[in-house]
């Protein structure tokens, strides 16, 4: 494996109602601390007939806006419907800036069809008048979607508590690869083997996964359609074939292959034909990341003597030095809306989450642990969840961009590790 990374980022994301599930998958448990800068206060009422459903849907919505770290929520006795006459102007008084009421009602087929109205208390307004129908073993899916369109609504920012959150568990000598749902619910068990994979990055449509398997005893690239099991051979050259990424439109993969020598970074055709070298350095360049407008490619090199982050043309060419504090900085990510880069940094023996504001070039430590790896940007690029070890076990951590919100996810038994933030699902 490449001398450059610390622990390989392993990422998969498969389509929840496709996955092969498994009792054997134990729920993360979350802990919270921190609150955001400032906080809307929101005022939440009991949906009326939600006591009907599997799960009370607005103790889920509840939760996620309060983990958001954006939001302080307010709780109201009782149950308000959307068709109801609500005061706003007493809601206004008690402190509230918004008002969220709602119904669950089960249909003829045997759904639940979850409406809701958001109001505005300032403006005296209606911003939200919805509905969204789900089957009994998506309801949370439901709560999700409402969760997401009103932080969307009260913050102009997409919300992400609908996307999925996959890592690995190691129990003994074998390999689970789990999908779980933003808030650590809904655990489902995608892979198991007694082989290694690792680095997997899914398609920007979320049908595909590339990743490293070890089955042949080295590492080998592969990519797999989600929907139809087809799986295709990317890469199986001379030495390590490692590091896959997708391009933005999908249809290439950024890789890194040491099969001339050292290792450099190459970028391939979704099918595996058209391989071509992108770096040509003296050091060893890997852990490529295309930017989210496909013209740049970060990665790490040892170049300059010490493992650093460079960016390039996504076809290669004159490679510019992007991190100068510190080093050893390592597994570049870049956020969707390309303003923020992620990345692992050793400092006084601690390896420790970063951030660069690539606008201002200002440098912000987001973690206080000591064996971070792994980060990986939420798709609205507000959080990151990386792996980090408390007390010899792997653990996962999620902390908003400017460090004020953190959460710590964990399982009973055995490790967590290797996280990946999935990708928004129309």
């Amino acid at each position: 494996m490449n001398v450059l990374i610390k622990k390989n980022v392993v990422s998969l994301f498969l389509l929840m109602w496709m996955v092969c599930c498994s009792a054997q998958a134990q729920q993360l448990h979350v802990e919270i601390s921190g609150i955001g800068a400032s906080q809307i206060p929101i005022a939440i009422a009991g949906f009326t007939n939600e006591q009907l459903a599997p799960q009370i849907v607005t103790s889920i919505i509840k939760d996620d806006l309060s983990h958001s770290g954006y939001f302080k929520v307010m709780n109201i006795l009782g149950s308000v419907s959307e068709t109801d006459n609500v005061n706003l102007t007493d809601m206004k008084s008690q402190g509230a800036d918004a008002l969220l009421v709602g119904s669950v009602q089960k249909t003829e087929d045997g759904r639940f069809d979850v409406r809701y109205k958001l109001y505005d208390t300032n403006k005296m307004s209606t911003l939200s008048f919805f509905n969204v129908t789900q089957s009994p073993q998506f309801l949370r899916v439901a709560a999700h979607k409402v969760a997401d369109d009103v932080f969307e609504k009260l913050t102009g920012i997409r919300g992400i508590f609908s996307t999925r959150i996959a890592y690995v568990t190691k129990r003994g000598p074998n390999y689970q690869l789990e999908i779980a749902d933003s808030d650590g619910d809904g655990v489902q068990v995608a892979i198991k083997s007694k082989e290694p994979i690792i680095s997997p990055t899914w398609s920007p449509d979320g049908t595909k996964v590339a990743y490293v398997s070890f089955e042949l005893k080295k590492p080998v690239v592969y990519a797999q359609n989600l929907v139809t099991g087809q799986r295709t051979l990317i890469a199986n050259y001379k030495g390590n074939n490692s590091a896959p990424a997708w391009s933005p439109d999908g249809n290439k993969i950024a890789l890194a292959l040491s099969k001339d020598g050292l290792t450099q970074i190459y970028s391939v055709n979704v099918d595996g034909s058209g391989l071509q070298r992108l770096t040509n350095s003296a050091g060893i360049d890997t852990e490529p990341q295309y930017s989210a407008d496909g013209q740049t490619i970060y990665f790490t090199s040892d170049r300059s003597g010490g493992p650093q982050i460079y960016r390039m043309g996504a076809n290669g060419g004159e490679a510019k030095r992007v991190t100068f504090t510190g080093s050893y900085n390592i597994t570049p990510r870049i956020s969707a809306d390309g303003q923020t880069l992620a990345y692992i940094s050793r400092r006084d023996n601690k390896f420790q989450l970063y951030v660069l504001d690539l606008g201002s070039n200002q440098e912000l430590r987001l973690t206080d642990t000591q064996d971070d790896d792994s980060p990986s940007f939420a798709p609205n690029s507000k959080y990151i969840v990386y792996a980090t070890e408390i007390a010899q076990r792997g653990s996962l951590g999620v902390v908003s961009v400017d460090g004020r919100t953190k959460q710590r996810l964990t399982i009973q038994a055995g490790d967590v590790r290797n996280p990946s933030w999935g990708p928004f699902m129309k």
